[in-house]
């Protein structure tokens, strides 16, 4: 494990690309690391004047940005997909810390990291598993069809499908998505 402070909150990060949640309280101190973020990058578009075209080409291609957790550069256009790929990952880590506090916490690697098979696992192997993902709607390119295809082969006890969309707002079951006996969930953050 790696000790790292980021914007003046000190957290433990386990690397390569892993976050651990082990309470809830773990959770709420990683979300509000992502409103820090999200309120830095508020500012700098705040202080924004001129040709908006080129402000636009700025938030798309140059690092005025923040990675929501570890606080190093990005374009604005991958902070807004991070944030909300970890906003999602950290709420379904904290309703599964509801359903499961007996798992020891979960290790989170939301998007595109390989360093772990899903998304959310709980520290205690094979308890739980989790994928996450934010869209429109939760049939966006397949996604929805994918994860649950992914999480039927899997041997752990309990798996989830987590989603966040505009479409399905609250933290709620939806079993009318469920296949393969993997709990589909939608979050808010």
């Amino acid at each position: 494990m790696s000790f790292i402070t980021y914007m003046n909150m000190p957290e433990k990060i386990d690397l390569p690309g892993l976050l651990t949640v082990r309470t809830v309280a773990d959770a709420d101190l990683l979300m509000e690391k992502v409103r820090t973020a999200a309120a830095s990058v508020r500012d700098w578009m705040a202080g924004q004047t001129g040709d908006p075209l080129e402000i636009l080409r700025r938030m798309k291609f140059e690092p005025v940005g923040f990675h929501p957790i570890r606080g190093h550069a990005l374009n604005i256009v991958e902070q807004i997909n991070q944030t909300w790929t970890y906003c999602v990952a950290l709420a379904a880590a904290r309703q599964l810390l509801l359903l499961h506090p007996d798992v020891e916490g979960f290790r989170l690697a939301p998007g595109a990291h390989a360093c772990q098979a899903l998304d959310i696992m709980s520290v205690a192997e094979g308890r739980v598993g989790a994928e996450t993902f934010a869209a429109v709607t939760p049939r966006n390119n397949g996604k929805l069809d994918a994860d649950l295809l992914k999480l039927s082969t899997r041997q752990e006890e309990h798996r989830y499908a987590f989603f966040m969309s505009p479409r399905y707002p609250g933290n709620k079951r939806l079993q009318a998505f469920e296949q393969h006996g993997v709990e589909v969930w939608s979050v808010h953050v």
